[in-house]
């Protein structure tokens, strides 16, 4: 069990989670929380703000070496991880920005997984070191303009076969990173068989046009995109080999449902830090609201929901790492925890007041992009039908 020093240990972590992580685990997240305060906290305000995305942060995750964690034989690190720590790494991400956190999300958790599970060893080797290095940037491109919690049935984008390659056809909408990512998972339904398959689409290949979405009122660091694909020949060597229908790809969203509920925890976290400070030194009629007993009401119902969720997360990982976690549980724990979470940065605003709803406090970021995380990875309503499903057997989806 790793030792916990009080300089440490956040103060919304009541029940001394992180001491389930081995020393070495913690060391790569006390990584990961330095690195956040330290390069990525001085630029998020300014760009969030402006709806731009700062760049020179590829660089600086490169030099961090946090990517490539999960992944077996790739990264730094060369060594799988407990999902444990991958889920407290998102989780610690999400506590700085959840922008920033999506960001490499999408790179290391959705574009990086797809391939490590869906596509075949030599394909891993040609993608995934350079993924790893983050000297190539990954994008994930499944929802569509006209589509949502019905992409299993209703996918609209076309592959067709065309000698030793495929021709894709169609549109994708709301993918994050697409404006500038070098690799782009593109799943589209194969004409032939009606099957859902994955392409790698590569940086600058013709017909592939992803347009930046502007006017967000969340995750406004993240560059979101619109992509249009006319024609767009990908090669049957950049088909993901282990993909044939999207019983497969319901694999890979499985585990990624999961890291936006840990991405959840960490907004919870980062709102009730920042109330909790703020409390501590306003003033109101003549001491600190923290001495009023409404704010300590709202300040422990946050810290119950957090240490409620956190528990949950927990036990979920411990699911994961035995490989025995099913789509339910990753989808209770996605519907359970951000709806925690919109409770958590609403009383976090409040206590605010006024000043919640201007950038200089931070909290007005958590408050907005709370409600990116809670419709994103399925819905809470498609979520609960999955549980709902598991627990009578009975099917209520339409």
């Amino acid at each position: 069990m790793a030792t916990t020093t009080l300089e440490d240990q956040l103060v919304a972590d009541f029940y001394d989670y992180e001491t389930l992580l081995s020393d070495e685990e913690r060391k790569l997240l006390l990584k990961a929380r330095s690195f956040m305060r330290d390069e990525v906290k001085p630029l998020v305000n300014e760009n969030w703000a402006a709806g731009t995305f700062p760049k020179e942060l590829i660089a600086k995750f490169r030099a961090s070496g946090l990517a490539g964690l999960p992944y077996e034989g790739y990264g730094e690190h060369r060594a799988a991880t407990s999902h444990l720590l991958t889920g407290m790494m998102a989780m610690e991400m999400s506590r700085t920005d959840a922008s920033v956190a999506t960001f490499f999300g999408v790179h290391n958790g959705l574009a990086m997984y797809s391939i490590y599970s869906g596509g075949s060893q030599e394909q891993r080797d040609r993608w995934l070191p350079e993924m790893a290095a983050m000297d190539k940037i990954g994008a994930f491109a499944m929802t569509e303009p006209l589509g949502g919690s019905d992409v299993a049935g209703g996918m609209r984008t076309t592959a067709e076969k065309d000698g030793d390659s495929w021709i894709l056809n169609g549109a994708k909408r709301w993918i994050g990173n697409a404006t500038f990512a070098d690799y782009v998972v593109v799943w589209a339904r194969d004409v032939d068989d009606n099957n859902v398959k994955g392409f790698v689409v590569e940086k600058g290949t013709p017909g592939f046009s992803p347009v930046k979405i502007e006017n967000k009122i969340a995750f406004r660091i993240v560059e979101n995109a619109e992509i249009t694909l006319t024609d767009v020949r990908v090669p049957e060597a950049n088909r993901l080999q282990g993909i044939d229908s999207f019983r497969d790809v319901a694999e890979i969203l499985r585990a990624t449902r999961g890291g936006v509920a840990w991405q959840a925890l960490g907004v919870m976290i980062g709102a009730y830090e920042l109330a909790l400070d703020y409390a501590k030194e306003r003033k109101q009629f003549g001491r600190p609201i923290a001495r009023f007993q409404l704010v300590q009401d709202l300040l422990v119902k946050s810290l119950g929901n957090i240490t409620a969720s956190w528990g949950m997360l927990v036990q979920l990982a411990r699911l994961q790492d035995a490989g025995i976690f099913k789509d339910e549980h990753s989808s209770l724990a996605k519907a359970f925890v951000t709806s925690r979470m919109r409770e958590v940065v609403a009383w976090g605003r409040e206590i605010f007041g006024g000043n919640g709803i201007v950038l200089d406090h931070d909290i007005a970021r958590f408050f907005a992009d709370a409600e990116a995380i809670y419709s994103f990875e399925g819905t809470r309503e498609m979520n609960t039908l999955i549980v709902g499903k598991a627990i009578t057997g009975q099917s209520a989806f339409v």
